[in-house]
């Protein structure tokens, strides 16, 4: 059955419209909302780019029904994976298990500004494929410590975990990218409308 979702775009509106625009999207019946999570907008013009988890956790108040999604996050340069593994089992409890993490290898205009360099593509996929392995960890509720190629995690742990788990949807381009990611995700995020990417999806499953 065919479902219709909602964009909050964080680089054209503010973080109080936002909510007021999910929750206008659920009365109106929207399944599902996505917000971006950007720390620039793509153009100056646009004028806007609220925190995206702020914005999630408010609205995952605010509305009853609607699924929630990241869209997507990038776990890697940003925003460590163990912080991100904490907000999004936060938000999850929040939204009382209508959230799914969405996740991604970024862009440089929204990841260049903690000064790590902008990486390859495959450098950032494998950094997001570890990442994940690191959040899917976490979201275990043990006690986590790892060395990687490319992160470091401490005697972590999440201590508030959602009775629901939190899903993991991951953003893939080409049938490579779902070679790399699909053993590692519950959903894809197609970036764009290409059949053949949905075709190798299903294939792995």
């Amino acid at each position: 059955m065919t479902r219709f979702g909602y964009t909050l775009l964080t680089e054209q509106n503010g973080a109080r419209d936002l909510v007021r625009y999910a929750v206008s999207a659920e009365e109106r019946g929207f399944d599902f909302e996505v917000c971006s999570d950007h720390f620039s907008p793509w153009l100056a013009s646009q004028g806007h780019a609220p925190n995206a988890w702020a914005v999630l956790g408010a609205v995952a108040q605010a509305t009853e029904h609607v699924d929630l999604y990241s869209y997507v996050t990038c776990p890697t340069m940003r925003s460590h994976p163990a912080i991100v593994a904490q907000q999004a089992a936060t938000v999850q409890i929040l939204a009382d298990g209508r959230f799914t993490l969405g996740l991604g290898s970024g862009e440089n205009l929204n990841e260049h500004v903690v000064s790590k360099g902008w990486p390859t593509i495959k450098r950032r996929q494998d950094m997001l494929r570890e990442a994940i392995k690191i959040i899917r960890e976490l979201f275990g509720g043990r006690l986590v410590n790892w060395r990687g190629d490319y992160f470091q995690v401490d005697s972590a742990r999440l201590w508030d975990l959602p009775d629901v788990p939190v899903g993991v949807a991951v953003a893939m381009g080409g049938t490579k990218g779902v070679e790399k990611f699909a053993n590692l995700a519950d959903h894809l995020v197609a970036v764009q409308p290409d059949h053949e990417l949905v075709r190798s999806w299903h294939g792995t499953r």
